[in-house]
């Protein structure tokens, strides 16, 4: 992606200071959403990244993750598949827990999200940070037998070095590096 295109998807997200806490700075991605063209033209970026990609599965990690991944998986028909908090998917779940600056966290997903294959699976999430949810979510794939072909995201805080250490179990693509 060319830097003029990377500011015109940054200019299309607003960002907070001081929210949720002070010292932070967030990234809306709401704003993005609600511009047609900026949200277009994201997704013709990842459909022609990933049209000729063998992949079998889409997988968004909770709950932005959903809105790219869905949207992306429709663009290419590929079946969608959801990691989510636990005790929000209704069948036989697998869980992966990791740790959290202050404490942990735990997501899961279906047992028969792959179809019992050997599918290749396309991670996504709007935001790495840490990167331990995005960790979590490889290990689950991993966990029913799938390969995580890549990891992709919107935005990478680069200082948390949460890419770095998810690129030692699978590829990472960040279109905005923060």
């Amino acid at each position: 992606m060319k830097e003029q295109d990377e500011k015109y998807l940054l200019d299309s997200i607003r960002a907070i200071k001081d929210f949720p806490k002070e010292g932070i700075i967030f990234r809306d991605i709401t704003t993005l959403l609600n511009n047609k063209e900026a949200f277009t033209f994201l997704m013709d970026h990842l459909v022609e990244k990933y049209q000729n990609t063998k992949l079998d599965y889409i997988v968004g990690i909770e709950s932005r993750g959903f809105i790219f991944g869905a949207a992306l998986s429709a663009r290419l028909k590929l079946p969608f598949v959801p990691i989510r908090k636990p005790g929000k998917l209704p069948s036989k779940c697998l869980q992966e827990s990791y740790s959290l600056e202050y404490g942990s966290d735990t997501i899961e997903i279906h047992t028969d999200a792959f179809n019992n294959q050997k599918a290749n699976v396309l991670l996504i999430d709007d935001l790495i940070a840490t990167g331990g949810t995005a960790l979590a979510a490889v290990k689950l794939i991993e966990k029913l037998n799938a390969k995580c072909i890549e990891a992709c995201f919107l935005i990478e805080l680069k200082d948390l070095d949460g890419a770095k250490e998810l690129a030692q179990l699978t590829s990472v693509y960040s279109i905005l590096k923060v």
